[in-house]
């Protein structure tokens, strides 16, 4: 009995590193791209040739002194601010996680007002304290008082901006903070609480350093939200950040629409610095949980520049194995 002759089939007998790949070709990718590239280079030369944009005013006010120290100000009341708002954050989530219901009532109360109610209205009416309180007294509850504040002297414009912004990121950051203490597993906690630590050394010993990976993506996301919120001590009118001081000149200089791009850029600049800093940051904490952690912007372009070099030549593949019964240098049929 014979088998059929299977030499014959260039199918059958073609190696596998012998064959061409031809990759799925996208016509529609390529021309989404197009029709993307030309709208957005139509856009950037009419930025660019149109005269009323006063280009020449923008870059000679860019590193204006009174540019440059409205930006100081305003990243100090980034900073500032998220400081205070990161403190009460972890504070207020740890009382809202609590088993005391009056300590995790008190805390709901807080992030309900302050998370309820518009960060600019908070602005205002921290900048009018005074007129409720006048003199703020600090002794013993329902008892003697031992210091006595004038609230017009301790109440400035710039510490009323810090207390309306710091205090409600502090809302919002107890929602992010329980959410990434939520997020641990429960084992660790029993585990703590099996060799005997208190709870409060189980929450800063296990469970924040495990919930940062999830705390940190969306504090990164407020902290540059808050670079841009404090534009909004303009209202005030004390308070000389950079949106203020970009104000007061194009008022003197009705150049309004070329200082608010100097604004614009030096906003952009911060909040991609500040962007470059939460990846690396995200990268740092994201080591433990991701086995092949993801590759940096100078990674990624170091391996598009030098991805074009030839690559050396694949190691030779093994030679296929011989059929059941078939002879190597015979041909024919094959006995059984």
């Amino acid at each position: 009995m014979s088998s059929a002759d299977t030499t014959g089939d260039p199918v059958a007998t073609t190696r596998p590193d012998e064959l061409e790949v031809v990759p799925v070709r996208h016509p529609g990718r390529w021309i989404s791209a197009a029709i993307i590239l030309l709208i957005v280079a139509s856009l950037v030369r009419s930025v660019v040739t149109n005269d009323r944009f006063g280009w020449d005013t923008v870059k000679s006010y860019l590193f204006n002194s009174q540019i440059t120290h409205g930006l100081v100000v305003t990243l100090e009341l980034t900073v500032v601010s998220m400081a205070i708002g990161v403190i009460l954050g972890i504070i207020v989530a740890v009382m809202r996680l609590s088993k005391n219901p009056i300590v995790s009532s008190a805390s709901w109360i807080y992030i309900w007002v302050f998370r309820g109610t518009p960060v600019l209205v908070q602005l205002i009416f921290w900048f009018y304290i005074s007129a409720l309180y006048p003199t703020i007294d600090l002794g013993i509850p329902f008892g003697p008082s031992f210091i006595h504040i004038n609230a017009n002297d301790a109440i400035t414009p710039f510490l009323a901006a810090i207390l309306a912004l710091g205090i409600n990121e502090g809302a919002y950051m107890s929602e992010i903070v329980r959410a990434g203490i939520l997020a641990v597993d429960e084992g660790q906690q029993e585990a703590a609480s099996a060799l005997g630590m208190s709870r409060l050394q189980t929450m800063r010993r296990i469970v924040l350093p495990q919930a940062m990976r999830v705390i940190i993506p969306p504090t990164g996301n407020e902290t540059i939200s808050m670079l841009k919120t404090t534009s909004i001590v303009i209202v005030i009118g004390a308070v000389h950040d950079l949106l203020f001081s970009a104000s007061i000149i194009y008022s003197r200089t009705y150049q309004t629409i070329p200082l608010l791009i100097v604004a614009s850029i030096w906003y952009l600049a911060v909040t991609s610095v500040m962007s470059v800093g939460q990846y690396y940051v995200e990268r740092h904490y994201a080591r433990g949980s991701s086995r092949n952690l993801p590759e940096t912007p100078i990674q990624k372009l170091k391996r598009v520049l030098f991805s074009s070099r030839r690559q050396p030549p694949p190691p030779p593949s093994p030679p296929l194995p011989p059929v059941i019964g078939h002879q190597p240098g015979t041909e024919g049929d094959v006995k059984l």
